[in-house]
């Protein structure tokens, strides 16, 4: 992935184990998730499943971890704790109120508060966002990355559905929804804390 923006790391030794132990990139925040979203020609998908893991138990089958923000001309998809995620997405909707149209700015701007606010940085989520042109991945450390391929995967399924989606990703008689859909299916073969329900949103509709 392209690092498209990073905050400086903290220098202090209390600073740099409070980073390490809000580190939203560990799988353990992960479970219950898959985020993924291909970008190919001028569409963008981002798919995500519907299970929720509590523990060794699924609580859930049906949640909704993909929604489309603003007026609707971003999509976004979270892993993590879902009070925390939907906090996020409230702040990245504030973000972008105050600069609309400029998804990269709005999200170093989140990313900026996400590792710096007390609040903020003990939320437990990693988001993939994007719209016509950007795909990007937000994390509570402080990165915002790009992907070079524009694929982008998150969450305890999310290096299956990734390496899914590379190689059907080069397959011209496969549109992004179906390479997305694909990957998805072979995700939750795969992996235990992830189904076959996906929601999935795309641009242009």
């Amino acid at each position: 992935m392209v690092e498209a923006w990073r905050q400086p790391q903290p220098r202090s030794g209390a600073a740099r184990e409070r980073a390490i132990s809000n580190n939203s990139t560990d799988p353990a925040v992960w479970h219950g998730t898959t985020i993924l979203s291909v970008r190919k020609g001028d569409t963008v998908v981002v798919a995500g499943d519907g299970q929720v893991t509590l523990g060794q138990t699924v609580i859930k089958s049906n949640a909704r971890k993909v929604r489309r923000l603003g007026d609707g001309s971003i999509i976004a998809g979270f892993a993590g704790a879902t009070a925390d995620a939907f906090t996020l997405f409230e702040r990245l909707e504030g973000k972008l109120e105050q600069h609309p149209g400029q998804l990269m700015r709005a999200c170093v701007e989140l990313a900026k508060d996400w590792r710096t606010d007390r609040y903020l940085r003990r939320l437990e989520a990693m988001m993939a966002v994007a719209d016509a042109d950007v795909s990007l991945v937000l994390t509570g450390t402080g990165d915002v990355l790009e992907p070079e391929d524009g694929l982008i995967a998150i969450g305890s399924g999310g290096n299956y559905a990734l390496a899914a989606a590379r190689a059907l990703n080069d397959m011209d008689d496969l549109d992004a929804e179906t390479v997305a859909r694909k990957a998805m299916a072979i995700a939750a073969d795969i992996c235990v804390y992830t189904n076959n329900t996906v929601v999935l949103e795309k641009l242009p509709e």
